[in-house]
Formats: structure tokens, sequence, C-alpha cells
């Protein structure tokens, strides 16, 4: 149980602490910088028949014709005409999107982030689902580990030893075992002579104590984690309230005591469910062993009761057959 509630821990906070890996932005040139012509005066390869290529970030240039300042241009003369080009990044949502700031190392994780929306009620509501989830693995390996140690050949045989009247053959049969049926009928053949009901009724007291072992935690956790949910929503709702008054930050603070609410309420439902699922079928496979453990030891008791009824007929019945044959 340590071991896995270690485990749990460490998985987790490696889960917490781990950055969601954002894609690397595209390398853009910044605003403003000159695009990369070629130098002045380098040849231009230009395939025969193909259009010209023209520099846009190049200012045109139209033929040139003298006018005298602040006169009148003369007819059919020419004006010298540059054309600057525009800004880059101006009204490009691209380059708006790409210049928004991240959000740094603990921003990029969405599980922290919703964790600390989801207020101070996030971390008995983390404590409650580190416990779950212990005790369902444990859970799972002790019940996977009674699967593989069922023994009903050997039930078979011991039940086969005591009607034919051999229980020493039957309490070897049924000693170091690890089946929990077998061990219940081995304390029951050690002890028939002192009281057999009794022995049995502890033996199956402990293995059905072994069976249960935790559900009074998981049972609890089932209760427990929505109650701290609905605790998360009213202290949610009453930080909403309490901004109402500034008009300022009455929008960004609701919505942020609402979104709390909603993320401690989501968490505490979720962990129930998680829990109460594993809890009821637990809960039925400790049923189906108690009836087990019932069913072998009525089985025992009749068995048994049966040869002692018979072993007392002999013994009462051998005076009466000597005592017949001295008074003929």
């Amino acid at each position: 149980m340590k071991t896995l509630l270690t485990a749990c821990l460490c998985s987790l906070a490696f889960a917490l602490t781990s950055p969601a890996q954002s894609p690397a932005p595209p390398q853009t040139s910044p605003p403003g910088a000159p695009p990369v012509a070629s130098p002045p005066g380098a040849p231009t390869a230009v395939s025969p028949g193909a259009p010209a290529t023209v520099n846009p970030a190049a200012p045109a240039q139209l033929p040139a014709q003298s006018v005298p300042p602040g006169g009148p241009a003369a007819p059919g003369a020419t004006i010298t005409a540059t054309l600057s080009p525009a800004p880059a990044n101006a009204g490009s949502p691209a380059s708006a999107a790409q210049e928004k700031p991240s959000g740094g190392l603990v921003g990029t994780n969405w599980l922290i982030d919703n964790f600390r929306k989801g207020g101070p009620i996030m971390w008995p509501i983390l404590i409650v689902s580190i416990i779950g989830l212990t005790v369902v693995i444990e859970r799972i390996f002790w019940w996977t580990a009674r699967w593989f140690r069922r023994d009903p050949k050997r039930i078979e045989k011991v039940f086969t030893a005591i009607e034919n009247g051999d229980t020493a053959e039957a309490s070897r049969l049924s000693r170091g075992t690890r089946d929990p049926v077998l061990r219940m009928m081995w304390n029951g053949l050690n002890h028939q002579h002192a009281s057999l009901q009794g022995a049995l009724q502890v033996a199956a007291g402990i293995e059905i104590k072994r069976a249960g072992r935790f559900l009074v935690v998981m049972d609890t956790l089932v209760t427990l984690a929505p109650l701290l949910g609905l605790l998360g929503t009213i202290t949610g709702l009453i930080r909403s309230f309490s901004f109402l008054g500034n008009e300022e930050l009455a929008v960004q603070a609701v919505t942020g005591g609402i979104a709390e609410a909603l993320i401690a309420t989501a968490c505490g439902l979720g962990i129930a469910i998680f829990s109460l699922i594993p809890f009821n079928f637990f809960n039925s496979r400790v049923s189906n062993l108690e009836f087990e453990l019932q069913t072998a030891a009525t089985n025992l008791e009749v068995m048994l009761g049966a040869q002692s009824a018979a072993r007392e007929m002999d013994i009462a019945g051998a005076p009466q057959t000597s005592g017949k044959g001295s008074s003929i």
C-alpha cells in the first residue's frame, strides 16, 4: 500500500510539473527590417519568355525631367514618383497572432492552469483523488492474485477424503495453501474435536476481513468527493458576488469565481464516479467470497457430523451384539 501510494504521488507530481510541448513559432523577419535583396549590379538570370520579376520593396523610379521649382509642369513632362512598401505587420492577423506573448512554462500546462483556477478547495480534492487511486490499484492487484490462488480441484479432493472418512488426508491436502476456502477448511479440521463451528466462523471472518480491506476508505471517498466539490461551488460563488460592487473588475472577477465553482464541482463528481464503480465491484467480489466460505463450511459440518453419527452408532451397537452373544 505504501509503495503504491508513493508511485501515485510521483506520477501525479510528474504530470503536474511537466509542461505541454508547444510548437516552435515560425521564423519571421522582425517588423521594419528590409527584405534580403541581391547586391546592386549582380546579374539576374531571366528565362526567355518569362515575365520580369519586380521587387515590391524597392522604390519605383520613373524617368525624371527637370521641372522649375514652384512652376507648373510642362505638358508631356514626366514626374518622378517613389512608391514605398506598406509595413509587413499592418492589418495582418497572422502577424498579430505571432506577436501574442506566450503564457510561460506554467501557462502552457492545461492541468496546472485549471488546478489553479479551481481555487484552494482543489488541494483536498487532489488528496482524495490520490488516496482513491491508490486504493483501487491495491485492490485490483489483490483480487488478481486471489484469482490465481484459487484451487477448486484440491477442494474437491478434500471433500472426497472427508467423505471416505480419511480426515488426516483431508487435513494434509488443505495444509500450506493460499486459497481462503482451503485455509478455512484446514482450520476447522484441526479444531473439530473442540468447536468445529467456532473455528470455521473465526477463519471465515479473517478471510472476509482481508477481502474487504480499504472498502471503508473507498466508501468515505465516494461520499466525501462530491461534498468537497459542492464546497468549492459555494466558495466560488461567494468570491464572485464579493466583486459585484466594483464596476471595473466585476465582469472578470465574476467569471473567475464561476469558473472556480464549476471546476471544483466537476473534479469532485469525477472522483466520486471513478471510485463508485470499483467500490461496487469489490463489494460484489466480497459477497461472492462470503458465499463460497459459507457453502464450504456448511458442507464440511454436514459431512463431519454424518461421520460422527455413524461412528457413535457403531460404538453403541458393539456392546449390544456382545451382550446377546453372552446371554446365549
